[in-house]
């Protein structure tokens, strides 16, 4: 048999490649004559330049730039071929600020920028950039600061780094913007299609988990709103309810305005720069997974993604083994989904499920796989 082991990182635990690696060794304990294929994957968040470069498929360049809060840090950017995968959260991301220094205010995304500048200057043109968890609410002027473009106040004078800094901006001079992204190709991993401003955009529903007050919020939204109001003048860009404007507080509506990005669903793009639909050719099986699985799975995660690639191919049975099994995970059937498992083994703690995880997916793998193998050699004595 060919199979294809797809998994997502299972958060806390292991890698994506960790957990497919202990899913093909179930899968051989199986069938020691199976073909397997470990293609780690991610939805553009956290870990996708991971999974994207692994077993050689990609290089890393590592670097040093600004993180959130204004000090250095080290990060990177990924490669394979001709793209630069860039996670924004590896600059600019929340895991960069202790808690109790999160600071929507002046946390800055102009690390973000120096990360594609470092692309810039090894060749890519270009880009797979995802842009979740990250610790700003800058609508993104930090990362373009970066690159070039000036944000002014009405004494034309450059405004400081930071969400705040924007309620004073009068005008964006993007005349020293960096003239190689003109012939740049970027795509956005992002599932976020919340608008920039308004009850549902960046500040009010992700400014909270980035330390932001009620206080602090009413200060942002009104300076995106203005940021918003500027760019809507001097370019078109509705950006105030575009959809996903305000993913990454407010970083996608730079992408769009300022680069041209183009959005992507992040698994969809992901599975794409890896190749996945050819590496279907002949598959008799796929195998996905994740931490937990339940009503948001099927809104872009890596199991829904990969479920609905794999039958336009054909009619491949795909298999989700999941950390956890919530309500509302039975949507999965209707996009493609065969069965999905829980690897826990009976009543288990997560602390001890988290601790077994490459064990219980091993099981559960070589469980399916033995499954798997009596029904086709069933089938063939029918035929």
């Amino acid at each position: 048999m060919k199979i294809i082991v797809a998994m997502d990182s299972f958060k806390g635990c292991c890698t994506a490649a960790q957990a497919g690696e202990a899913v093909r060794q179930g899968i051989l304990r199986g069938d020691p004559d199976a073909e397997v294929w470990n293609i780690p994957v991610a939805d553009g968040g956290e870990g996708t330049v991971d999974a994207v470069i692994c077993d050689g498929r990609g290089q890393w360049h590592s670097c040093k730039v600004t993180g959130p809060m204004g000090n250095e840090v080290d990060a990177g950017f990924g490669s394979v071929g001709d793209v630069a995968v860039i996670e924004m959260s590896a600059a600019s991301g929340l895991t960069l600020v202790p808690e109790g220094r999160r600071n929507p205010l002046i946390a800055t995304s102009y690390g973000t920028g120096e990360l594609i500048l470092r692309a810039l200057d090894a060749g890519f043109r270009r880009f797979l950039i995802g842009i979740g968890g990250s610790a700003t609410n800058d609508g993104g002027a930090g990362m373009m600061q970066a690159l070039g473009v000036s944000f002014r106040d009405a004494a034309g004078t450059e405004l400081p780094r930071g969400g705040a800094a924007l309620a004073l901006l009068e005008r964006v001079d993007v005349s020293g913007m960096d003239p190689r992204l003109a012939a740049c190709e970027i795509t956005v991993a992002s599932d976020v299609s919340n608008p920039l401003c308004g009850p549902n955009g960046a500040t009010y529903v992700f400014g909270p988990q980035k330390g932001a007050t009620p206080e602090m919020q009413a200060q942002l939204e009104a300076a995106l709103m203005r940021y918003a109001n500027v760019l809507q003048r001097q370019t078109g860009a509705d950006v105030v309810n575009m959809r996903g404007a305000g993913a990454a507080g407010g970083l996608g509506a730079a992408l769009y305005v300022f680069l041209g990005a183009k959005f992507s669903q992040g698994i969809l793009a992901v599975l794409d720069i890896v190749d996945f639909k050819s590496r279907l050719e002949n598959a008799d099986m796929v195998i996905t997974g994740e931490g937990r699985t339940d009503a948001q799975t099927v809104f872009g995660k890596v199991p829904a993604g990969v479920a609905k690639l794999t039958k336009q191919v054909g009619d491949i049975p795909v298999y989700i083994l999941s950390g956890g099994i919530g309500k509302g995970a039975e949507a999965l059937y209707d996009v493609g989904v065969d069965g999905i498992y829980s690897i826990a083994d009976g009543p288990i703690t997560l602390e001890d499920s988290q601790k077994r995880v490459g064990e219980l997916l091993a099981r559960l793998a070589e469980s399916l796989t033995r499954s798997c193998m009596k029904m086709k050699a069933a089938g063939r004595k029918e035929g």
